[in-house]
């Protein structure tokens, strides 16, 4: 008679707090327990083995996270597999590709029998993040995904903007070039303005006001624009107003641009 085979372990997708790499030196972070809810801090705590978009910043939260909730694994053990450089920078969305076989490799531990968890630097990871490949395999290995609660900075900045919450795309990023971005930001707006579909759109945070000069220029001036700076930190700040009310009331300069933003087009 056969042994029973190893149940499969589940998958988590674990939110971290929005505030990576945008506390001022010297600060000291909140704590988590304020930017997290308990169960996801409890099953944060009960993995040791991870996916992560950094190493690095994971096992940052993961210190963070045994500050309220002991570790099941002292962070020197615990077992963190970083996703493929070329996930970071081409993004893992390409079912053809071979970042599939790399994610289903990455999950080993799972076919295993352990808990596994997946972690971007910031947020929800496959949102505006890498790790939508890992999920993809998840599903097609039989593993149980299970999304935790926690914040998502495209979600919080579409509900402060005032914009259309009903009906919204997120677009990712601009071109840097001044004449391609231009013809992109109008034809983004032309979509907003035809079918009321907000659009959401990111950019580096060294880049913000750059991105924000170019979309007072591009827009037309009854275009409405929100713009959503820290969202999960004390300096949070989000302004919505017409286009031609950016400029009359120098909305600009009431924000904290060179902390990570969200930037919404819409009516």
């Amino acid at each position: 008679m056969s042994a029973p085979a190893t149940p499969l372990g589940k998958l988590y997708l674990v939110p971290t707090p929005l505030d990576f790499g945008a506390v001022p030196e010297g600060e000291t972070p909140a704590a988590l327990e304020l930017l997290l809810p308990n169960e996801t801090l409890q099953v944060a705590a009960s993995l040791t083995h991870w996916i992560a978009e950094n190493a690095k910043s994971a096992r940052a939260f993961l210190k963070r996270v045994d500050a309220v909730q002991r570790l099941a694994a002292p962070l020197q053990a615990q077992q963190i597999t970083e996703l493929p450089r070329q996930a970071h920078k081409k993004g893992d969305h390409s079912p053809a590709s071979a970042g599939d076989a790399q994610a289903r490799a990455l999950l080993s531990p799972a076919l295993e029998g352990h808990a596994m968890g997946l972690v971007s630097e910031a947020g929800m990871p496959a949102i505006a993040d890498p790790g939508s490949s890992v999920v993809r395999a998840a599903h097609a290995l039989g593993i149980e995904v299970i999304p935790l609660t926690g914040p998502v900075s495209l979600m919080l900045a579409l509900a402060a903007s005032g914009l259309h919450g009903q009906d919204f795309a997120f677009v990712g990023y601009v071109p840097q070039d001044p004449r391609e971005r231009g013809a992109r930001l109008r034809d983004l707006e032309s979509l907003a303005l035809k079918t009321g579909q907000t659009q959401i759109l990111i950019e580096t945070p060294y880049r913000n006001t750059a991105l924000l000069q170019a979309l007072q220029q591009s827009l037309h001036p009854h275009t409405r624009l929100a713009v959503a700076c820290g969202l999960g930190l004390p300096r949070q700040c989000t302004r919505s107003a017409l286009v031609n009310e950016w400029k009359s009331r120098n909305l600009s300069s009431q924000l904290p641009l060179a902390l990570p933003a969200v930037f919404l087009i819409g009516r």
